[in-house]
């Protein structure tokens, strides 16, 4: 059946992003059905709306009262997602106001909601905001933190609305697991590394791996979205951005990682290596590139780089939990899943994620499935489904160590 969502639009100059994100959630296969504010079609007009979404775009519930759209629409509705939503819609949401079709259909709905918030810091910061968000959050729905950046005019800071993408991809998560995003992790510093780290071999090559960088992506996301504050240490992340409300630190080789997950790791009260780090580094880098002359080239020598799970498992403070990821291929010895038994053993970090890899499996796509590793002998199967909603099960697991 094809998911039903409801798209609410606030009035706010980001506005213009909801176009993005409603092309986004109707090309993947969902029944998007638009609910501006009046003040929102100051900034885009309706027929845009109706344009991408194929369906009428309304304000007021005096349109069409005998299908009693203002209670059936919320009532319908699989997800509602209200982006942006402003500092007035989060006050009329938390307290109950239902003067337009957006507002009213927000009561009859029992589906999840998603708000991404988008204003001015003050206003983000402001008490009366503050308690909205508390209050509406307290109610089961979830509030997006917001990203860090470009405001209107010349002013930065929090408030920005999260990119389109970001924003899909929670909606997808709410879908797939309504419960996926519980405030958890406040009070919480978690350290995520993400991406495949590059070795190289002269001021032009060098040695890499598939790793797109998605799943630690998706991991520091999630945690950041159940309130914890996240560090993410990111090597090539095939050019995702910054998740919001997450610090970023970017990284090119596995020595540069390894010094950064040390120096993050401190205080921290959990690591995850999601990061596909280089097993080997070339032993010397040529000065100049290496040239194709028509003789055979020479061998590139390799040595060893230092294992950073292992450093840190080492290094840990009291209470801090440590997951691993293994991404494994079968042999004549076990299959991924063997091996990922016997990794978790040596590396002895509490939780280790194990994927069995291959062509579309795991590396560069979009999904991904495994299993979940514990060192006191629990294992549980990581369902196919989003990398974030992969990520959603491995916080819950590091949720329970951490209580």
């Amino acid at each position: 059946m094809t998911p039903r969502v409801l798209l609410g639009v606030a009035g706010g100059i980001a506005a213009y992003k909801s176009a993005e994100l409603l092309r986004r959630l109707t090309e993947t296969g969902h029944s998007v059905r638009v609910l501006p504010t009046a003040s929102a079609l100051e900034f885009v007009g309706a027929a845009t709306f109706e344009a991408l979404s194929g369906q009428p775009v309304h304000t007021d519930v005096f349109t069409d009262v005998p299908s009693v759209p203002h209670v059936r629409l919320g009532q319908q509705a699989d997800l509602v997602v209200v982006a942006p939503a402003t500092a007035d819609l989060l006050a009329r949401a938390a307290h109950g106001r239902a003067d337009d079709l957006l507002t009213a259909s927000l009561l009859t709905a029992r589906c999840p909601v998603l708000y991404a918030p988008a204003m001015h810091t003050e206003m983000w910061e402001h008490p009366a905001t503050r308690d909205n968000v508390a209050l509406l959050r307290s109610r089961g729905a979830v509030v997006m933190e917001p990203a860090s950046g470009r405001l209107t005019g010349a002013d930065t800071g929090p408030g920005r609305l999260p990119e389109p993408v970001e924003i899909a991809g929670l909606a997808r998560l709410l879908l797939e697991r309504p419960d996926a995003l519980p405030r958890d992790l406040e009070g919480h510093r978690v350290v995520v590394s993400a991406g495949g780290t590059r070795e190289a071999m002269d001021p032009v090559r060098f040695l890499g791996n598939r790793s797109s960088g998605r799943q630690g992506w998706a991991l520091a996301q999630v945690a950041a979205q159940r309130g914890a504050d996240v560090t993410l240490v990111a090597a090539h992340t095939a050019d995702l951005g910054d998740p919001a409300a997450v610090h970023v630190v970017r990284v090119g080789s596995a020595r540069e990682l390894r010094d950064a997950m040390h120096t993050a790791a401190k205080g921290a009260d959990a690591l995850v290596m999601a990061a596909a780090v280089a097993d080997f580094r070339p032993v010397s880098l040529a000065e100049h590139k290496i040239k194709k002359d028509g003789a055979e080239p020479a061998p590139v020598r390799l040595t060893t780089n230092p294992d950073v799970l292992v450093e840190l498992v080492a290094a840990r403070e009291p209470g801090q939990v440590i997951v691993g990821f293994a991404a494994e291929t079968g042999d004549d010895r076990g299959d991924a899943l063997h091996h990922g038994r016997a990794k978790l053993a040596r590396k002895g970090c509490d939780l280790l994620v194990v994927n069995a890899v291959g062509d579309g499996v795991a590396f560069e796509v979009a999904d991904n499935a495994g299993w979940l590793l514990g060192a006191d002998g629990t294992e549980t199967t990581l369902e196919h489904g989003s990398k974030a909603l992969l990520a959603s099960r491995v916080w819950d697991a590091v949720a329970a160590r951490l209580r």
